[in-house]
């Protein structure tokens, strides 16, 4: 019997559209098509003057004043940040990078997939004053290379999609760590230091067994205004804040089955009053429910469930929509023919494709690994394709890479020309590959 609500029958496909593994991706396209309508149109002066709004934040003399593009880049993307640390956090404790033979084929496959593009890049651009942003080609953007890669066909492995998410998140620790050692100025140590106390709270907080996620919160924000103001890129904040988020239950599966078939029982046992209300034994049952669930769930999933949606439908949408305006004029295919969008380009594209490629086959050849189950070479193709897919990551770093706008309009278009042509190159191979083995099975 459906005893949903009429809300309830409306939110229903919504939620489901959410919770669809591509639908990030589709609504971070959508953006991008946007941003670059947007600043190609008549308003494209209200698009470059509505980032720089100033916002204020604070009381007394303690005031945080920041246009409101730094507050999406270094603080909504420090929260960005801090979902990829909670990610792998996970993957590092019971996921794809659990243990060392699980990890070496995907780590081995992102790694290669980051020093073949720098080098690429780096080559291009030696000696220039853009030769600095050669880490803007190491990332792969895990939303839209898996919602293309979704969108390839059902016929697809799963375990090539854990493979892709499992590459793309070793991605990411890469890419910290790049813009952690080499993209941060100036550092100041004593703003550094206050960062350090607040994060050794945290910890402190985690080994006393502190579970209150408004704890980790209120901490963790110092913890990033210590970064802020210190040099290092804030977001970094976000990834340390978030390796001490607690991830044990209070109690393991058993003991909560067990107490839950109870306490099922002793619901089931009540005399119903048929009413809509609940019983006051029924009432305090429900409760024993909820605090037996809390103690059963880990802050740390629990905390990267609750934020994801606004991460993916929020906070990454709102970025690519600061971040991708790309001026397309008549003289668009002249202006690409600069160093800094074909070292971009050809880094994506070229240097992804033979780094994930190369180092996997090392991998396998050497017996160090073995493909993924259900998976053969056409798949891993397609994947290191759609690995040159570095849209939000790349553009993130562009912007840290860079002070000469110039630059980063060019690295803009390299990473367009990119993200289109991988994404393209590689559902080609994938759906191909698809139609070959139907063939083959008539």
């Amino acid at each position: 019997m459906n005893n949903k609500s009429p809300i309830e029958k409306i939110i229903a496909p919504v939620n489901r559209f959410i919770h669809l593994e591509y639908t990030s991706g589709i609504v971070l396209l959508i953006t991008v098509i946007v941003a670059i309508i947007w600043v190609n149109s008549s308003w494209h002066e209200m698009y470059h003057h509505l980032w720089e709004i100033n916002f204020s934040v604070g009381f007394d003399t303690s005031i945080l004043n920041l246009p409101l593009h730094v507050w999406i880049n270094d603080g909504l993307m420090a929260i960005f940040f801090f979902v990829i640390g909670l990610e792998l956090k996970r993957e590092f404790i019971d996921g794809e990078l659990s243990s060392f033979r699980q990890a070496l084929l995907p780590m081995s496959a992102a790694f290669g997939g980051m020093i073949v593009p720098a080098l690429i890049y780096y080559a291009i651009n030696r000696g220039t004053d853009a030769d600095h942003g050669w880490g803007i080609p190491m990332a792969t953007d895990i939303a839209f290379a898996l919602a293309l890669l979704s969108m390839a066909g059902k016929q697809i492995p799963s375990s090539v999609k854990i493979f892709l998410s499992a590459l793309a998140v070793a991605d990411d620790l890469g890419a910290v760590l790049v813009i952690a050692f080499f993209y941060t100025s100036g550092v100041n140590f004593t703003a550094l230091g206050v960062a350090g106390i607040f994060l050794t709270v945290l910890i402190a907080g985690n080994r006393l067994g502190v579970r209150s996620s408004m704890f980790y919160l209120i901490i963790g924000i110092g913890v990033w205004i210590g970064f802020l103001l210190s040099g290092v890129h804030a977001t970094i904040a976000g990834v340390l804040v978030a390796f001490t988020i607690p991830a044990t239950t209070r109690i393991n599966e058993v003991v909560y089955s067990d107490n839950l078939k109870k306490l099922t029982q002793k619901f089931e046992q009540e005399i119903p009053n048929n009413s809509t209300l609940t019983t006051p034994q029924q009432h305090e049952t429900i409760q024993h429910v909820k605090n037996l669930s809390m103690a059963a769930e880990t802050p740390l999933q629990k905390i990267e469930h609750a934020l994801h949606p606004w991460v993916a439908f929020g906070i990454m949408p709102l970025f690519a929509l600061a971040n991708s305006g790309i001026v397309i004029g008549a003289d668009f295919l002249t202006s690409v023919i600069n160093p800094v969008s074909i070292g971009v380009t050809l880094g994506l594209v070229v240097g992804k494709f033979i780094g994930i490629l190369f180092f996997t086959w090392l991998i396998v050849k050497t017996g160090m690994g073995t493909l993924p189950q259900g998976a053969n070479w056409r798949h891993i193709t397609g994947v290191a394709l759609l690995g040159g897919i570095g849209f939000t990551m790349s553009l993130f770093i562009s912007g840290l890479a860079f002070k000469n706008p110039e630059f980063v309009d060019q690295a803009k278009y390299g990473i367009l020309i990119a993200s289109i042509l991988a994404g393209v190159l590689g559902i080609w191979i994938l759906k191909t590959g698809q139609k070959k083995e139907s063939s083959d099975i008539r």
